[in-house]
């Protein structure tokens, strides 16, 4: 039998642990309250936790971020006998060492990725990288999303390239990655996996870039679709289960070579290239702000699907998604994101009501004597859901435009004009 009454925690701030906290509350098995933990500092913030999950005692932890994971938050709150929907650190290896993912991938022959090589030292740098029509360079750890630089629009030269290698190096971690640029369309597709089952949830785009028609410098993520087929008008169905068999693949292959179960969300970042499917990058938890798209959709409880995970019994709980379209638009304060306005208030007072065709989730924002205030990151995500993609896109920019205060949000995601260029980018590669 089931146990109700539960009282599930997670561990983040942002919109992404917004949309897991919801759809925990959701559940008539929780007893109306979520444990949250908010910031993550480091030491302080680990012990901070670690205190209140001894006085608490959760059913269980979801782990939002990254940086948790990957200094092995789940591995001291499972040592307290609390289980965690979120690798360890260990597992978490999987976004946390670019190395680690692009080496695993070689040694398990899964199909995906570029060609790469590590470096420790710069020595050997120039040569590969004049082996390349055009090359990215990428610290091992985690930066953010703000460590990889690409030839043309951050390296003008080889040059350029083998200094950013150097001060890379100097900096630590003693590695860095050099791999060819490619050239197509991303899409991201996450999956639960319990250490041996992974269940597909829907693929999305997200948009990196703070400018519309994918201008500008690049961001955390403006925002993000979905369509009510659960695939993207630029993929081919083929390509999509070619990335889910790369996540069951990669699953398969931890527990191989660790024997360790990888029990969490296996996030792949995917692009279709003119050559076919390559994996660009993999994340160990949730997307931010794919996330929203998906968990807007789930029909099956996320309560049922953490204990699943947590049971490694994901292959017999049935999970379904409704068939609808996403389309999720930030807010995002002035100057974002590299000079971003903090402390200023946003009015919400003229945004709709929440209900089945609309979702708004607080982000980087702070309730001070009843006003919303900017911390300075991305501030509220608006989220349209409807049974076309230009319904979906129609309520996310009703809402988002309602928004008043010194922020801006990107127009075009889930138009149709961008969302062409989509198609049409693929169909000249392939065509070449």
């Amino acid at each position: 039998m089931k146990k109700n009454n539960l009282k599930p925690a997670v561990i983040g701030k942002d919109g992404r642990t917004s949309a897991i906290e919801r759809c925990l509350l959701e559940s008539p098995r929780v007893a109306g309250s979520i444990l949250r933990f908010t910031e993550w500092k480091g030491g302080q913030a680990r012990e901070q936790i670690l205190q209140i999950a001894r006085e608490q005692r959760p059913d269980f932890v979801v782990v939002g971020p990254e940086e948790p994971l990957a200094e092995g938050i789940v591995d001291s709150l499972e040592a307290l006998g609390i289980p965690c929907v979120g690798p360890t650190k260990s597992l978490a290896r999987l976004e946390s060492s670019k190395t680690f993912t692009r080496d695993l991938l070689s040694r398990h022959q899964i199909p995906g990725n570029p060609r790469y090589k590590v470096f420790n030292a710069v020595q050997g740098v120039e040569e590969h990288l004049k082996k390349l029509d055009g090359y990215v360079v990428k610290p091992d750890g985690l930066t953010g999303g703000k460590g990889v630089k690409l030839s043309g629009a951050h390296l003008a030269s080889v040059k350029d390239a083998v200094a950013y290698c150097e001060e890379l190096l100097r900096r630590g971690p003693p590695r860095v990655v050099v791999e060819e640029k490619l050239d197509g369309e991303e899409f991201s597709l996450q999956s639960f996996c319990d250490g041996t089952h992974v269940v597909d949830m829907v693929a999305v785009q997200d948009h990196k870039r703070a400018g519309e028609g994918d201008t500008g410098p690049n961001t955390g993520g403006m925002g993000s679709y979905s369509c009510e087929d659960h695939s993207l008008p630029f993929l081919r169905r083929t390509l999509l289960e070619q990335a889910s068999a790369i996540n069951a693949a990669v699953a398969a292959a931890l527990w191989k070579e660790t024997g360790a179960k990888y029990k969490g969300i296996l996030y792949g970042g995917f692009m279709v290239t003119r050559d076919g499917l390559r994996l660009l990058e993999y994340n160990a938890r949730f997307g931010d702000p794919e996330t929203m798209n998906v968990l807007s959709l789930l029909e099956t409880d996320l309560v049922d699907i953490c204990e699943a995970i947590i049971e490694e019994r994901l292959h017999e709980l049935p999970i379904r998604f409704r068939r609808r379209a996403t389309v999720c638009k930030y807010i995002v304060p002035q100057g974002y994101p590299d000079h971003p306005i903090k402390g200023a208030r946003i009015d919400l007072s003229a945004v709709p009501g929440e209900s089945p065709n609309f979702r708004l989730y607080k982000a980087a924002v702070e309730e001070r004597d009843g006003n919303w205030l900017m911390t300075g990151s991305r501030a509220v995500a608006c989220v349209g859901i409807g049974p076309t993609l230009a319904e979906a896109e129609k309520v996310a920019e009703q809402a988002a435009s309602a928004i008043k205060g010194p922020v801006f949000h990107r127009r075009d995601i889930g138009t149709r004009e961008l969302i062409q260029k989509r198609i049409e980018h693929i169909s000249a590669l392939v065509a070449g």
